[in-house]
């Protein structure tokens, strides 16, 4: 059967997918009981989605070997599978075709089939800077606190998750509020998680523009709307955010002016696109 490139990306998505459960319902990758095929076939979409949602506490109930799966998918997910297929291309040499182009060009959302291999290798390329730089970062915060072993796992886990938008978190601090509540005030964490997300979300075609584009008013329509919107998005949100929680003593009402802000711009961040939270949101007001 002949596939169009849509279809063959659609179909690339959902054996991933399929492949992320089957490896998940494996007994090597859960603590206890292996989970049930619903159960990991929830975890393996919402990884590759790079949604965030979870139906299992992601240390708790999965080894490292299922948390490996896990950050294996959400990678996949946020470079997609044929940008993944490309690296292997590239490290044996072969040579890329006009169809694995296109597909290529269709999945990065380019106009343009000319010059999308080099497109991809900047992007392959900017993407483990990006997320190597983060996960340095995330790795010096928490080596005094678990060790080496311990933070450099935490850092390439978190980073890689920031990155890609997921959301995903191995810190199972439940009676903090969950997620990376310990850290709420914590500034090296939340501005490395929070540039991460920024990072990730605007994407390598408005982020080649800057590059290459030294001033504001020669990018093209379409960057500029994005970095505005974006600005806009999270410091508005997180004024709303300050202004409707600072006496809240369930959120950030009980935290320094300092860790209200920053826990403000933190929130208004990762809703719009990553799924991280640095204090109980189900103790947020109505408004």
């Amino acid at each position: 059967m002949h596939l169009t490139p849509s279809r063959l990306i659609a179909v690339g998505f959902l054996l991933v997918i399929l492949a992320g459960a089957g490896l998940l319902m494996l007994p090597i990758a859960s603590r206890g009981e292996p989970a049930g095929f619903l159960d990991a076939l929830f975890t393996s979409t919402s990884a590759t989605c790079v949604t965030g949602l979870v139906v299992r506490d992601t240390f708790t109930s999965w080894t490292v070997f299922g948390q490996l799966v896990i950050l294996a998918l959400i990678q996949l997910g946020g470079l997609g599978f044929m940008t993944v297929s490309t690296i292997f291309f590239l490290a044996l040499r072969r040579r890329i075709g006009l169809r694995q182009r296109m597909v290529l060009a269709q999945g990065l959302g380019v106009s343009s089939m000319s010059g999308v291999v080099r497109y991809v290798r900047n992007v392959i390329l900017g993407t483990f800077c990006v997320e190597g730089a983060g996960a340095l970062i995330l790795f010096f915060r928490f080596l005094p606190e678990f060790g080496a072993g311990t933070a450099l796992w935490y850092g390439v886990f978190h980073s890689i998750s920031a990155f890609c938008n997921a959301g995903f978190d191995i810190l199972a601090d439940v009676s903090y509020g969950g997620s990376v509540a310990r850290y709420v005030t914590d500034p090296v964490v939340n501005l490395t998680l929070m540039a991460l997300i920024v990072i990730g979300s605007l994407g390598f075609s408005v982020w080649g523009e800057i590059r290459h584009t030294r001033r504001f008013s020669r990018l093209s329509v379409y960057a500029r709307l994005v970095i505005l919107i974006t600005l806009g998005l999270i410091f508005g949100g997180g004024a709303l955010f300050a202004l409707l929680e600072w006496n809240n003593p369930g959120t950030i009402g009980n935290l320094t002016p300092g860790g209200k802000i920053l826990a403000s711009l933190f929130q208004s961040v990762t809703l719009r696109t990553a799924g991280f939270a640095s204090f109980n949101q189900d103790a947020l007001t109505e408004a």
